[in-house]
C-alpha cells in the first residue's frame, strides 16, 4: 500500500542543535505508526516539522505525492494539552470548531459544513453531552478529548498525536486507544509520540524507535532485541525500560 505520509532524508536544527538527522519515515492508511525514543530524541521536533511549524534545514515532506505545505489541510494535529489554553472563554463545540479556522478563513463565520464536522467529532470522541461546557471546567481526559476532536474536525487523512496518553486516567486511555484503532481501521494514517511503552506496543502496528535517526523500526512483535532497545535510549543497560516492554536481556 502507497504510503499517506512520507519523510525523506528530513534534517532539522534547533539552534546550534542537531534535533533530527536525515529521517526517513512512512505511513501509510491505517496505519497507526508509534514514534518512541527518550526525551530529547526529536519526536515532537519531528511532527512539528512536518506540520511545517519547524523549518527543515533539508529533506521534504509529502502526503499522498504533494508536498505537506501545500495540503495543511488533509493533517490534523493534536499537541500536548499544556499547550491549548484552557483558561480560554469558550466551550466545548466552539475549542473543536477552532480546528477548522483554516477551512473557514479568517472572520469568515462557520457554515453547515463546518458545524456538521464538529458534530461528527464531538460523536467520534464521546463529548456530545458535553458540547456546551466551558472547557476550563472539564477533566484532563475530557480536555484530551477535546484536543482529538479538535484535530478531527478537519477530516483528515493524516493525524499526528503528541503524547495523547500522558495524564489520562485508565478509561480515558483505553478510549482513546479504541477511537485510534477505529481511525485506522477508516483509512487514516495516523503518528503518535508516547513515552508510554505498554500502551504503545499494544495499540500500534508498527514502531519507529527515534534518537535524532531512526534505530529501528518494525511491529512491535518483531522488535524484541534489547540492544535496539538500549541503543534508541542511549543507556548501555537498563533493566526497567526492559521489564516494562517484557523483554528479558
Amino acid at each position: 500500500m502507497s504510503p499517506v505520509l512520507r519523510v525523506e532524508s528530513l534534517t532539522v536544527r534547533l539552534g546550534e542543535r542537531l534535533a533530527v538527522d536525515a529521517v526517513d519515515l512512512a505511513v501509510a492508511a491505517g496505519e497507526l505508526v508509534g514514534l518512541i525514543g527518550p526525551n530529547g530524541a526529536g519526536k515532537t521536533t519531528l511532527l512539528r516539522a512536518v506540520l511545517g511549524l519547524t523549518p527543515a534545514e533539508s529533506g521534504r515532506v509529502l502526503v499522498g505525492d504533494e508536498p505537506a505545505a501545500r495540503v495543511r489541510h488533509l493533517i490534523g494535529y493534536v499537541p500536548q494539552r499544556h499547550e491549548f489554553a484552557w483558561d480560554f472563554p469558550v466551550d466545548v463545540a466552539g475549542a473543536v470548531l477552532t480546528g477548522r479556522t483554516r477551512s473557514i478563513g479568517w472572520l469568515r463565520r462557520a457554515g453547515a459544513v463546518d458545524r456538521a464536522a464538529v458534530d461528527e467529532a464531538l460523536e467520534r470522541v464521546g463529548l456530545t453531552a458535553l458540547r456546551g461546557r466551558p472547557i476550563g471546567q472539564l477533566s484532563g481526559g475530557q480536555r484530551q478529548r477535546v484536543l482529538v476532536a479538535r484535530a478531527l474536525a478537519l477530516r483528515p487523512a493524516v493525524l499526528l498525536l503528541d503524547e495523547p496518553f500522558t495524564g489520562v486516567d485508565v478509561p480515558t486511555q483505553e478510549l482513546l486507544t479504541e477511537l485510534l484503532a477505529r481511525l485506522a481501521a477508516d483509512g487514516a494514517a495516523l503518528l503518535m509520540t508516547t513515552h508510554d511503552l505498554p500502551a504503545a506496543a499494544g495499540a500500534c502496528t508498527r514502531l519507529c524507535l527515534l534518537n535524532q535517526r531512526v534505530v529501528a523500526e518494525g511491529p512491535p512483535g518483531e522488535l524484541r532485541e534489547p540492544a535496539v532497545w538500549l541503543r534508541a535510549f542511549g543507556v548501555t543497560s537498563s533493566e526497567q525500560l526492559l521489564t516494562t516492554l517484557g523483554i528479558t536481556s
